[in-house]
């Protein structure tokens, strides 16, 4: 389970401290080498058991900018997933 951080990330750090358990890094840490924050997908959780919504979408002031992301199988997922692709929150 995971969401995705998109490319029209502003880097303005809202999500870094809104995130239970650690699992975005900042754009000198992401793996793909992109200039956007990153969500490593082993470690999110979707704020199950932690918030009602990713605190990482509620928090990110871009609309848009965080998306779900593919399924694992085997994982805990929130109950209001959406499609791959779409915004966590629509605002």
């Amino acid at each position: 389970m995971a969401v995705k951080i998109t490319d029209i990330c502003i880097s303005c750090d809202s999500c870094l401290d809104e995130c239970p358990v650690d699992a975005i890094v900042d754009n000198d840490d992401n793996p793909t080498g992109e200039d956007v924050y990153f969500v490593q997908s082993d470690k999110c959780v979707e704020c199950v058991g932690h918030n009602d919504e990713p605190a990482c979408a509620s928090a990110c002031p871009t609309d848009g900018c965080i998306v779900w992301d593919e399924k694992s199988s085997g994982s805990v997922q929130s109950p209001n997933r959406g499609e791959v692709g779409s915004p966590v929150v629509d605002d």
